[in-house]
């Protein structure tokens, strides 16, 4: 990427540079603010609505509300926090009464306090045994009867490793309620996947 003007290599600069120089017409920062961040929010949006298509429009309209809005962002506030509550409140008005998830791995699922499960941010490959295809096929189950407002929050903490003061940022809910839902939302999963565990 060419620098900017002034000569500034904008890929040296913090989410937060960028954004202000975008804000003073800057547009090469713009266009990797777009780089930064198109395809952490395709993962997040997709787990969210389930569908490619759904996702991609909510990409594209995510970037388009921080281009029309740049003058909207306050320096009390982590970008990455901003954008995030931007996709966040955009995905909501577009979830799909069918939700089909990716394949994940869930293991470790009575981890410590603070992180019972474990979703990494990886589908299976190809050569993955009878074994994991059936593991998943119970996740991608369990994953679709959570409730969209644990879903959402399990998402946030456990997939995409934000804080809850992250969490509480994004979604304007109180700390108590951050807290309450994920953890209603890790118990209904380790319900649902019970009877799969102990069998192991």
């Amino acid at each position: 990427m060419a620098p900017s003007k002034e000569g500034i290599n904008v890929k040296k600069l913090t989410d937060e540079e960028l954004i202000f120089r975008f804000q003073e017409g800057d547009i090469l920062s713009y266009n990797e603010i777009v780089a930064r961040y198109k395809d952490r929010l395709t993962n997040y949006i997709f787990r969210y609505v389930g569908s490619y298509d759904e996702c991609d429009d909510i990409v594209q309209d995510t970037f388009v509300k921080v281009y029309t809005s740049k003058h909207l962002y306050k320096e009390i506030a982590k970008f990455s926090t901003w954008i995030y509550t931007i996709a966040i409140n955009l995905a909501k008005t577009k979830v799909v009464k069918q939700q089909k998830y990716k394949t994940f791995s869930i293991s470790n699922v009575y981890d410590d306090e603070n992180k019972d499960f474990d979703l990494p941010d990886e589908a299976f490959t190809p050569d993955v045994d009878a074994n994991a295809k059936f593991l998943n096929a119970h996740i991608q189950k369990a994953l679709d009867q959570i409730n969209e407002n644990y879903r959402e929050l399990v998402i946030l903490r456990d997939i995409e490793d934000y804080s809850y003061e992250e969490i509480v940022d994004m979604t304007g809910l109180p700390m108590g309620t951050v807290k309450s839902r994920i953890n209603r939302g890790r118990e209904k999963l380790q319900e649902l996947l019970k009877d799969i565990y102990n069998e192991e």
